[in-house]
Order: C-alpha cells, then sequence, then structure tokens
C-alpha cells in the first residue's frame, strides 16, 4: 500500500478531521481514508461490467447469441502495418 504525506493542512481542518473520526468512531488517519475513497470511488460510478451486463439482459441477449457472435467472428491474424510505400 502507499503511503502519503499531507503538508501545510491548516489547523482547523484538522480538528475537523479529529471531530468527525471521533464520531465516526475511527481514527483521523482512517477517516482521511474513507473520505478519500469516496471522492474518488463513489458508489454511482459506472462500472463498465455491470454495464454491459445490464445492455445485455436489456436486449435480451443469450448464450446462444453470444455463441452465434464468436462463431462468425474473423478470426485471421491482421496484416502488420507496413512503413515502406
Amino acid at each position: 500500500m502507499a503511503t502519503m504525506t499531507v503538508r501545510n493542512l491548516p489547523d482547523d481542518v484538522h480538528r475537523a478531521l479529529r471531530v468527525r473520526a471521533a464520531a465516526h468512531g475511527r481514527s483521523t488517519e482512517a477517516e482521511v481514508r474513507d473520505i478519500l475513497e469516496a471522492a474518488v470511488k463513489p458508489a454511482q460510478r459506472l462500472r463498465m461490467g455491470d454495464a454491459l451486463t445490464r445492455l445485455g439482459r436489456d436486449l435480451g441477449l443469450t448464450n446462444a447469441d453470444v455463441e452465434a457472435i464468436e462463431q462468425g467472428r474473423d478470426r485471421t491474424p491482421a496484416d502488420p502495418t507496413g512503413f515502406d510505400e
């Protein structure tokens, strides 16, 4: 796990973090981790796998449909890109 140092944190912000952490029954460090995680990984974020699953269900795709798509796919390797004219 990574370690992070926050410099020049105003005293009133540090105090508010300590109060908030105490209200949640955890350390100030654990509170900061929770705040940062909520900020960068919000619960309502789009998860690609979930979105694709929902799309497939909305369209009514079945395993047979997916197998048909796989069978129709061209598996011939692509020619490498040439740089000569």
